[in-house]
């Protein structure tokens, strides 16, 4: 990317910027070069196909090329740019949350429908594991007579969900509680218990992690992704404790790894306390969250 009188206009930016991205075998190059550019511009994605031939200054050139350079190196995008968009809303990121998925909202769409309106007057739900809040915020913007509390062990993650719950107006609804697993202040767990837990834990293994994608081995948080040997750690704690913070009937829903549903339902039937209601499969046809019942 040289100097003004070469015309790097911004449709030539795009295509540099995805070639070499590709070269460098990053996911999604075209994306990923709109991104950047759509930041490094301080623009929205759609605004460059309106200016395809509009010439950024230096400092825009400067600022593109810090952030290609970071990419390449497989750096995640979400990460560069600082944000991340989830069930159709904005959240910020940093490397101290996970970068929010498309899987992870079939976890909201189920507890939205079993949330259903008229269904009853209020609902007390728990997420485990906010991380960025992005569950947490979805869940509370589209159930609106549910109250959330949702935890993290890390206070890096619960600044960037508080913000995130700000931005989104349900700091009213959603309290953000620092706590390992299921250790809970006493004071906000509601009288008989949560009528629902949610999560989307760790549950790759130590083995597997280092044969993920470079953008997630290297950069993302170990403690959001990683789960013992068999990943499958944070599935027994809430099976074996899970049921001390459920009201009788509560509902219990977790995203799973691929191929991990049948090890998960083993777990919760061993528990002798809970019953497996329904696996649902996200868009790529892998069984992704499971949907448990407190039976006593």
């Amino acid at each position: 990317m040289g100097g003004a009188s070469d015309q790097w206009t911004i449709g030539r930016l795009l295509d540099w910027t995805r070639q070499h991205l590709a070269e460098k075998d990053v996911d999604q190059p075209r994306l990923c070069a709109e991104l950047l550019l759509a930041h490094a511009l301080g623009c929205k994605k759609i605004d460059l196909y309106t200016r395809f031939e509009h010439v950024p200054d230096e400092q825009q050139r400067a600022a593109l090329r810090d952030l290609v350079r970071q990419a390449a190196k497989r750096v995640p995008i979400a990460y560069l740019t600082g944000k991340k968009e989830f069930f159709s809303l904005d959240f910020e990121v940093t490397p101290a949350v996970l970068i929010p998925r498309p899987e992870t909202e079939l976890l909201v769409e189920e507890v939205i429908s079993y949330c259903r309106p008229g269904n009853r007057q209020s609902w007390n739900i728990l997420e485990l594991g906010t991380g960025s809040g992005c569950i947490a915020v979805a869940a509370a913007r589209y159930v609106t007579n549910a109250r959330l509390v949702a935890s993290d062990i890390s206070a890096e993650a619960l600044a960037v969900a508080g913000r995130n719950v700000e931005r989104h107006g349900v700091a009213d609804r959603v309290k953000l509680i620092e706590a390992d697993g299921l250790q809970l202040p006493v004071e906000v767990i509601p009288d008989g218990g949560f009528d629902m837990i949610v999560s989307n834990p760790p549950y790759v293994s130590t083995e597997q992690v280092e044969l993920l994608e470079p953008e997630v081995a290297r950069y993302e948080p170990r403690v959001a992704l990683v789960a013992g040997a068999e990943g499958l750690v944070f599935y027994r704690l809430l099976a074996g404790g899970g049921a001390k913070l459920l009201w009788p009937g509560g509902a219990v829903f977790v995203e799973v790894g691929c191929g991990q549903h049948e090890q998960v339902a083993r777990i919760f039937a061993e528990s002798d306390r809970f019953e497996l209601v329904k696996v649902s499969t996200d868009l790529a046809g892998i069984e992704r969250l499971m949907h448990f019942r407190l039976t006593r």
